[in-house]
């Protein structure tokens, strides 16, 4: 299966394609549903298509707001542009849109979004009848539901499917409550993420709140819990799917790195295995990063929710990211967390994970010799008992 993986900046698709994604999704400043992520412009997208080409690479371009009249003005123009790039498909949810990428770029693959809803054959054959190459499965299917879609489709339509990540309390991202209480409006890329807040009852006359559920943090009823199907990776292939998405074009580089990691070494594993019995080592990598409670989504057809807080757990800090290889000793780093020396750091990598590193020596850019590094995103030389590649990344356990 494909590793589908985000790419919210620069930074988050350098981080996914070294940690192992067959492809990437991202999106301009315009036209995709992460508004808040640092996105990329036209010269920042030509550059990540030739940047993920040049290493094997395909780069999916996310255009899947749900338009307004206005919003149609500049797309016809913005498609061509994709298309001059050579980006390897586009993600769309609305028809008018297929519509126009299928008139401006008639060659152009269509993923179609997860925006539409597709849960059922018919609604899926609709989309196959505009020549779209892949649907993205909404999230509310079960396993059993994409293998009866599976065998009713043509072979050559592939399907993708959620494995990790934020989960939305409505339909497939179709969501109300962020226009409502901000008037931004989730479908065209602004959400706020009020479902994540904390709500009570309150009895009208008597201006009094009730919290819908008590305990000592307050009442999250609509906070669901976080996507994780590592350990399921066998049953989402036999059930069909084509490629398996990594939800995070906001999280951080680290939380990138991370969970592709991981899933790279999963999916390599089921490759070359004929049991599906994942070492720990491998799984317990996505209890690494900041995440809410895990569960399987709707795939085993018992969704949860998250009760009791809307604040995710962390259990490992970023403390810096490796910027060259190690020479004569000395290693170049970026600091994202404070560390001195005789730090003891967990170190990331593609080749070794979980060696213990030693902090021997730091010096800033100048030479200066330093007892700690403390200001964010400095830039300083270590020296410690490992040899260090280029996009390798120091943690700390808490």
């Amino acid at each position: 299966m494909e590793l589908l993986a985000p790419a919210g900046d620069k930074d988050k698709l350098i981080m996914s394609i070294e940690y192992g994604a067959d492809a990437v999704y991202l999106a301009s400043t315009r036209f995709g549903l992460r508004t808040f992520a640092g996105n990329f412009d036209l010269e920042g997208l030509k550059w990540a298509v030739e940047y993920a080409h040049e290493r094997n690479v395909k780069v999916y371009v996310t255009v899947n707001i749900i338009p307004h009249e206005s919003d149609l003005e500049d797309l016809p123009q913005y498609i061509s542009y994709l298309d001059t790039i050579h980006v390897d498909a586009l993600i769309c949810a609305d028809l008018g849109v297929i519509s126009i990428v299928r008139r401006i770029a008639p060659n152009m693959p269509i993923h179609v979004s997860t925006q539409a809803n597709i849960t059922n054959s018919e609604s899926a054959k609709v989309f196959i009848s505009m020549g779209v190459k892949r649907l993205i499965l909404a999230r509310e299917m079960t396993l059993e539901e994409i293998r009866q879609l599976r065998e009713s489709i043509p072979k050559d339509i592939e399907l993708e499917a959620f494995v990790h990540g934020a989960m939305c309390i409505s339909y497939s991202g179709r969501c109300l409550l962020s226009n409502f209480f901000t008037n931004r409006d989730a479908n065209r890329g602004a959400c706020v993420q009020a479902c994540r807040w904390e709500y009570a009852i309150r009895e009208i006359n008597k201006d009094q709140e009730y919290p819908i559920e008590e305990d000592t943090h307050g009442t999250y009823i609509l906070n669901s819990k976080d996507l994780c199907m590592i350990d399921h990776l066998d049953k989402l292939r036999d059930a069909g799917v084509d490629s398996v998405k990594i939800e995070g074009r906001m999280k951080t580089e680290y939380y990138v790195a991370n969970i592709v990691n991981a899933y790279r070494e999963a999916l390599d594993y089921l490759d070359t295995h004929e049991e599906y019995d994942l070492p720990g080592e491998i799984k317990n990598e996505v209890y690494k990063s900041s995440h809410r409670d895990y569960s399987c989504g709707f795939y085993f057809g018992d969704p949860k929710q998250t009760l009791d807080t809307s604040l995710p757990v962390s259990e490992y800090d970023f403390v810096a990211v490796v910027l060259e290889n190690s020479s004569t000793g000395w290693t170049k780093v970026e600091m994202r967390n404070r560390f001195s020396i005789n730090s003891s750091l967990e170190l990331l990598s593609k080749t070794k994970n979980n060696v213990i590193i030693n902090i021997e020596k730091i010096k800033d850019l100048d030479g200066c010799e330093l007892s700690e590094c403390k200001i964010p995103k400095q830039q300083v030389y270590i020296k410690c008992d490992q040899d260090l590649k280029k996009y390798e990344i120091l943690r700390r356990k808490k």
